[in-house]
């Protein structure tokens, strides 16, 4: 399998900095692409919402933000408890997992496209509705857990009104939905004369921002190791785990093998573009390096080698 080149671009930013190179991407850059991505995040799903059936829709939409807003809640104590992390650094992993991969999702649908199956077109539009619903939950998290670790006084002044509020027009999520109602309201075919900026740039956009997400993560490999072989366990168990519930969501909703497959797919991946963004942004206390190290380094490369065939196949099963 070949693998994608904007993965080359984080392997080479990790490179870079284990080798002590002096590159490195201006903040005011970095701040641009984040703003990019969510965009364009946003507006690729909004348009997709607008030119299918909403009675088709709605019951896949729904099932696939709940799915995503629930995942954090259920890893979220894992994490605190299992795995032994702080609440900002277990939210903001909680928050990589329920958000999701476009990266994976792309891989996925090469993997079912040479297995001879498609998958239902509308499928597509989940990669944006499930980006958001996992990172607000993560961020909720986040501020509450180290409200509660700073004393009593504190988490009583933090109500849930205010926390949502800052959550809901925070600067990521706010970016990355308003790119959805966009996409919605516009359609396809008033965004065609921006497609060269939000469609045709996405990759190389991409590819320079994970360039730095590889230069954040190869500065911080260390804290990786040290939050020891449980937290690696985590990264290998939560994925086919997450597979097994958004395969049953699938087969409940009477999508396709490859609808099944897809859905199983983006419940077990792990963001690096939104999540990142938005969780550096809202909860900058947590470490990086432990949430990208974790998506990247060891759930993304899983699920390609192994997991999405895993997901196809079992799905086959299922639906035979």
């Amino acid at each position: 399998m070949t693998l994608d080149p904007v993965i080359l671009f984080f392997a080479l930013g990790v490179f870079a900095r284990l080798a002590r190179s002096e590159l490195r991407l201006p903040d005011a850059l970095y701040e641009t692409l984040s703003i990019y991505l969510l965009i364009a995040i946003g507006l690729k799903g909004g348009a997709q919402i607008a030119v299918q059936p909403l009675a088709q829709l709605w019951p896949v939409a729904l099932a696939a933000v709940a799915l995503s807003a629930a995942v954090p809640l259920v890893l979220y104590p894992v994490l605190r408890a299992g795995v032994r992390l702080g609440a900002a650094d277990a939210a903001s992993i909680a928050a990589h997992y329920g958000s999701v991969s476009v990266v994976t999702f792309a891989v996925a649908q090469s993997a079912l496209s040479r297995a001879g199956i498609e998958p239902e077109a509308f499928l597509a539009m989940l990669v944006a509705l499930m980006e958001a619903p996992g990172i607000v939950v993560g961020v909720l998290l986040a501020r509450r857990g180290m409200a509660r670790e700073a004393g009593p006084g504190a988490a009583a002044a933090s109500s849930w009104g205010t926390l949502l509020h800052e959550v809901l027009f925070g600067k990521a999520v706010v970016l990355l939905l308003g790119g959805i109602a966009i996409g919605w309201i516009a359609g396809p075919r008033a965004l065609e004369p921006i497609d060269p900026v939000f469609v045709g740039l996405f990759k190389g956009v991409l590819a320079l921002f994970l360039l730095e997400l590889g230069l954040v993560a190869g500065g911080r490999l260390q804290d990786l190791r040290r939050a020891g072989p449980r937290l690696l366990a985590f990264g290998l168990i939560a994925p086919p785990l997450l597979a097994l519930v958004g395969g049953a969501i699938g087969l409940a909703l009477g999508l396709s093998v490859a609808g099944v497959a897809t859905l199983a797919t983006l419940a077990a991946s792990a963001s690096y573009i939104a999540a990142p963004t938005a969780m550096r942004i809202a909860v900058p206390q947590a470490n990086p390096s432990l949430s990208i190290g974790l998506a990247l380094g060891v759930t993304f490369p899983f699920n390609v080698l192994i997991g999405i065939p895993l997901y196809i196949e079992l799905a086959r099963r299922a639906a035979g």
